[in-house]
Order: C-alpha cells, then sequence, then structure tokens
C-alpha cells in the first residue's frame, strides 16, 4: 500500500510539472492570438488606399504593406500549431498518467480493497480521490485542449477569409 502511493506522489509531481507547463503555454497562447487577431483586425484598412496619404506616391505600397502583414500573419499561426502540439503532448501525459494511476489500483499483487482505497489518513486524500483528480485533471485539459483547437482553427479561417 505505501508503495503504491509513493508513485501516486510521483504522478502527482509529473502532473504538477505538466500543468506548471500548460500556464506557460497558455501565456504564449494568449499573446499569440492577440497578436494574430491585430493584424486580421487591420487587413481590411491596409487594402484601403484611401488609409495610405501621401505614401500612395510609392508604388506598390499597399501590396508591399498587405505581404508583410500575411506573412507576419503566417509566422503567428505556425507558431500557434506549434503551441497547440505542445498543448496535445500534455494532454497525452495527463492521459498516460490517469493510465498508469488505474493500473496501480488494478494491477499488482497487493491489489488494495475498496476500504483501503476510500481510506483517508490525516488531510491527505484517499487513492479514491486521487484516482478521481487524476481522471478529472486529464478530462478537463482535454476538453479545455479542444475548445483551443477549435479557436485556433476559426482564427485560421478568418485569416485565410477576411471580410
Amino acid at each position: 500500500m505505501e508503495a503504491i502511493i509513493k508513485k501516486y506522489q510521483q504522478s502527482f509531481r509529473k502532473v504538477k510539472e505538466e500543468m506548471d507547463r500548460w500556464d506557460e503555454l497558455q501565456s504564449r497562447l494568449i499573446s499569440q492570438f492577440t497578436n494574430a487577431s491585430s493584424i486580421i483586425g487591420r487587413l481590411q484598412a491596409i487594402q484601403n488606399s484611401k488609409n495610405y496619404g501621401s505614401l500612395n506616391s510609392i508604388e506598390g505600397i499597399e501590396v508591399a504593406v498587405l505581404q508583410k502583414q500575411m506573412d507576419s500573419l503566417q509566422s503567428i499561426l505556425l507558431s500557434m500549431k506549434k503551441t497547440m502540439e505542445e498543448f496535445h503532448c500534455i494532454v497525452l501525459s495527463l492521459e498516460k498518467i490517469q493510465r498508469q494511476g488505474k493500473q496501480l489500483v488494478k494491477g499488482g499483487s497487493n491489489q488494495p480493497t475498496k476500504k483501503q482505497l476510500q481510506l483517508k489518513i490525516g488531510v491527505k486524500p484517499s487513492l479514491a480521490d486521487c484516482l478521481d483528480g487524476l481522471v478529472l485533471l486529464h478530462e478537463l485539459h482535454h476538453s479545455e485542449y479542444l475548445l483551443k483547437s477549435s479557436l485556433v482553427f476559426a482564427l485560421s479561417t478568418l485569416a485565410v477569409k477576411p471580410e
């Protein structure tokens, strides 16, 4: 039983590391999303020659500015895709930790009884609580990943067909 608890502690340390990484990626994605949205918001103004004033005398300025913005947008969208891949790796890692947690309870020669799974020592959670926590953490992060993916896809689609 003590060996199972130590393995769960290791699992939760790994989960903590993954959640810290998630927070870092979250900040990065918000910055990327803000930058991409700003460029998309400017595209219509960039395509209006009235906004260039005296710069209209420079041949091809509209095309050059638009191309530069589109290049920047493509670069940001590529970075967002890479960030989403890192989010996905975390979701897969959490899924693996969750599976391993279930295996700890199901497998092994010292399989804990239902009563042992529910047993709490002081303020520490029971093994059942730990397992439920691992499942919940995976489900929450997986759902959030799916939401983020759909937003990034929508932004990419909008970038291809700006209004």
